[in-house]
């Protein structure tokens, strides 16, 4: 291949890649319309039932943290009270 063809493949390519970015960037945004026009909103009742389930299951994870803190921290007070006792 000459110096004259390999310069205008390379313009040609970088042409392609801009034009490709146009087509793709359009592409995307089409797909994103389209499963966006597939979002329901949730009803008031789903909403509150969720909003529920949350707010039970962090109280819940907070008691069971609550207790093993508690647990480790007499564990580690103990065994530290045995250790200066010797």
């Amino acid at each position: 291949m000459g110096v004259a063809k390999v310069a205008t493949a390379s313009v040609e390519s970088g042409a392609g890649k801009a034009l490709g970015f146009v087509a793709r960037t359009k592409r995307f945004l089409e797909d994103v319309r389209t499963e966006m026009r597939k979002v329901t909103t949730p009803s008031a009742k789903e909403v509150r039932a969720t909003t529920t389930v949350v707010i039970i299951t962090v109280f819940v994870f907070g008691l069971y943290f609550l207790i093993v803190d508690w647990i480790m921290g007499q564990s580690i007070d103990r065994i530290l009270q045995w250790a200066r006792s010797l």
